[in-house]
């Protein structure tokens, strides 16, 4: 009569199971996205720190320097007796070199331009970085005299 039949099917163990897994896995999912905003947040503000110490540091260098002239995208002074040239490099860094080009201390990375110009007692740089942010930092140099 009744004969007894196995059918195969989930139990509610190996059901409640699978809702574990499938839940940790969302759980880590939402936890990856959070880190992942996280850290291109923390990039972001790390960039904007690198900007402000490099122009603070610019600002130092032009500060304590006698303004001699602005020619091919530098900014050519005079610091302690020695002749200084400020600008960027074949590479993809802003440079404090020596008149002569040699040298070397990085100030900035990731430069794709870095036009320098001079209007009347302002020179003006126009920083253009890989990753297409622009800043520009203005300086009022005083006369020769």
């Amino acid at each position: 009569m009744l004969k007894n039949v196995k059918i195969k099917a989930f139990t509610l163990l190996e059901t409640l199971v699978a809702l574990l897994v499938l839940s940790g896995g969302m759980l880590v999912f939402q936890s990856m996205t959070k880190l992942l905003a996280f850290e291109l947040r923390q990039q972001q503000e790390n960039k904007q720190q690198e900007w402000l110490l490099f122009v603070d540091q610019l600002e130092t260098e032009l500060s304590r320097s006698q303004f001699d002239r602005v020619e091919n995208d530098k900014i050519y002074v005079k610091q302690d007796g020695k002749n200084i040239a400020l600008g960027k490099s074949r590479s993809d860094d802003f440079r404090k070199t020596d008149a002569s080009g040699r040298g070397y201390q990085p100030m900035i990375y990731g430069l794709k331009a870095a036009p320098i110009t001079q209007k009347g007692n302002l020179v003006r740089f126009r920083f253009q970085f890989e990753n297409d942010l622009e800043r520009e930092y203005v300086y009022r140099v005083q006369d020769k005299s």
